[in-house]
């Protein structure tokens, strides 16, 4: 395992150590297509999460053109994760086909499988943006059972947020089953598919809008004098125990709304709200606002 991974496996067991173990049905073979960076992350938090340990414990193929998945499959060897080399053939061992490849791959990859998951019928699972339900049914043999999974980037560090959507033809034991599975790097929530164009500006591309924020914040720390990984460093603690605040009271019977939180940080004429209004006069939620509607916009234009 390479520190990097080893770095985010250890981050995201940290953040997994509260959150309960998640389930899908004893004994499910999941099979990836695909092991680059998402479905890594998902096979590895799966694993850290115990989904391949105990009794009527899951396992998991991996399968790639190139030499990733081998690798993967290496560096969690003897923990539930084994490589297949013909993906033909993880169809034929798989309940759940679970496809981590690029959007402009699927359809190749669609075709050469047709005949194993029309004989299979396992339930496919898509992480590829941008493909609906409808055009991946389309690509699919004739009553084919699937899940669009959308995680974003955090799922490396096990605090992914997921959207959601199933077919028709899927039913409540199968978005179950995926919620089992992604709930091991993260949150879920189901949401309608017309929907994900606008989880793509709140969710997957949103953490690029924080991670400016994060690196903004910290230039003008060092622009105050303070040295710039101490800088990250502080500032990365305060906009995490922000969110872990947001995210406790969203969950309280009583509970404040983000408004409600800058309220209670902001003294009259104080530093607080001294700087909110520097902010503002700047444009600053505006152009999150305007951020996020572009991403959707795109998004759409993406998808047409």
């Amino acid at each position: 395992m390479t520190s990097q991974a080893a770095h985010a496996t250890q981050q995201a067991q940290s953040v997994r150590q509260d959150r309960p173990c998640p389930a899908v049905p004893p004994g499910t073979t999941i099979g990836f297509i695909g092991a680059g960076n998402m479905a890594g992350a998902i096979v590895r938090g799966a694993v850290a999460a115990g989904l391949t340990q105990g009794q009527g414990a899951a396992r998991l193929l991996v399968t790639s053109p190139h030499g990733s998945a081998a690798a993967l499959a290496g560096e969690l060897a003897g923990q539930g994760v084994e490589h297949v080399a013909q993906a033909q053939d993880l169809v034929h061992a798989s309940d759940v086909v679970v496809l981590g490849v690029k959007p402009t791959i699927v359809p190749v990859v669609f075709e050469q499988l047709r005949e194993e998951l029309a004989e299979r019928r396992a339930l496919v699972v898509s992480l590829a943006a941008g493909l609906t339900l409808a055009r991946l049914e389309e690509m699919l043999p004739e009553g084919a059972r699937v899940v669009r999974a959308m995680p974003n980037v955090a799922a490396a560090v096990g605090a992914s947020m997921t959207a959601l959507a199933a077919s028709s033809r899927a039913s409540e034991e199968d978005l179950a089953l995926v919620e089992g599975l992604m709930a091991a790097v993260g949150r879920t929530a189901r949401i309608a598919e017309k929907d994900f164009s606008a989880f793509v500006g709140l969710a997957g591309s949103s953490p690029a809008f924080v991670f400016t924020f994060i690196e903004a914040l910290a230039r003008a720390g060092v622009l105050a004098g303070i040295p710039k990984a101490q800088a990250v460093d502080i500032v990365t603690q305060a906009v995490l125990g922000s969110a872990l605040t947001v995210q406790a009271d969203a969950g309280a019977e009583d509970g404040r709304t983000p408004t409600d939180l800058v309220d209670a940080v902001c003294s009259p004429g104080g530093t607080t709200v001294a700087g909110l209004v520097a902010m503002e006069r700047a444009g600053f939620s505006n152009a999150v606002i305007e951020g996020v509607r572009a991403t959707v916009a795109r998004d759409h234009e993406l998808g047409a």
